[in-house]
């Protein structure tokens, strides 16, 4: 797919696991999440996150819709997967990735979805907000997906955490450095080491969630939260930027933590990769009628 100057292709663009919706009215650009399957981080998915992250770069934060132009003030990333806003990394791939100590390929997938994150983390280089709207669980990587933005605003009852640890293994893609720089790195660990999944209104007390919702009001608590930032959005875009000077999240750094991810899981025992069967064969009865087959364009070498 091109990239198109005017940001034509942010609305133009075929995704088939990604729906962007704009509202003009207060310059709220939509990216949702729309999987079938299971509802993971896979590669597909994420080329297509960056692609679009790409576009809106390019765009300079300017839509033409009907050939007028209108600015992105909003960047809001959603999930229109029933209940769930993502469970995270891929474990059906992981497992069969670790099986055959296939470094590169894990290395490859880290690498995916930091280039994936850190276009978010800096609100693809533009003056405009970035928010997380979670209608449903966030696991894992999931959950990382939701902490790279400006504001998280969840609806009660949602679930979110780190299960990682139940198999031996941690969130490698973001979760200490972005929960560390939100909430310290002492309940950075607690989250991380607990595999405990906590409640919207836990997080929300506890600071990672910034805006708690009504059961189904999510969408319009977004509208909400953007006419009150009317009168403030400079002074608050403002504050972001510093605190990005103050404390930036860089390439460098996600990789280094890529580095270690790689090498715990290719730490993993036989007993540690039974556990992440049961995950895995959980999810497909959720969500699949027949077991996923692997497919050999993940396998990179």
């Amino acid at each position: 797919m091109e990239l198109v100057k005017n940001g034509k292709s942010l609305l133009d663009a075929k995704y088939s696991q990604v729906k962007i919706e704009f509202n003009k009215e207060h310059g709220v650009l939509w990216t949702q999440l729309n999987q079938t399957g299971v509802p993971c981080m896979t590669l597909p998915l994420l080329k297509e996150l960056q692609h679009h992250n790409a576009a809106i770069e390019s765009s300079g934060g300017i839509l033409s819709v009907n050939d007028e132009p209108h600015r992105i003030q909003y960047s809001v990333s959603a999930s229109l997967n029933p209940g769930v806003f993502s469970l995270g990394g891929q474990l059906s791939l992981f497992r069969e990735l670790i099986r055959s100590r296939n470094r590169d390929a894990l290395m490859h997938y880290g690498r995916e979805c930091v280039l994936t994150q850190l276009s978010r983390i800096n609100r693809f280089y533009l003056p405009l907000t970035t928010l997380a709207l979670v209608e449903g669980d966030a696991l894992g990587g999931g959950f990382e997906g939701v902490l790279v933005c400006d504001v998280i605003i969840a609806e009660q009852g949602c679930q979110m955490g780190f299960p990682e640890i139940l198999f031996n293994l941690f969130p490698g893609m973001g979760a200490y450095n972005l929960l560390a720089r939100k909430v310290g790195t002492a309940l950075a660990e607690k989250l991380i080491l607990s595999g405990k999944m906590y409640s919207s209104e836990e997080l929300y007390e506890m600071g990672v969630v910034d805006v708690l919702a009504e059961k189904g009001r999510g969408r319009d608590a977004i509208f909400e939260y953007v006419r009150r930032q009317e009168k403030r959005s400079n002074g608050f875009q403002a504050v972001q930027r510093v605190r990005q000077k103050y404390n930036p999240v860089t390439y460098q750094e996600l990789m280094d933590v890529i580095h270690i991810w790689v090498d715990a899981a290719l730490n993993l025992n036989e007993r540690d990769l039974k556990v992440m069967d049961r995950f895995v064969r959980s999810q497909e009865r959720m969500f699949l009628t027949k077991p996923v087959v692997q497919e050999q364009e993940y396998l990179i070498a």
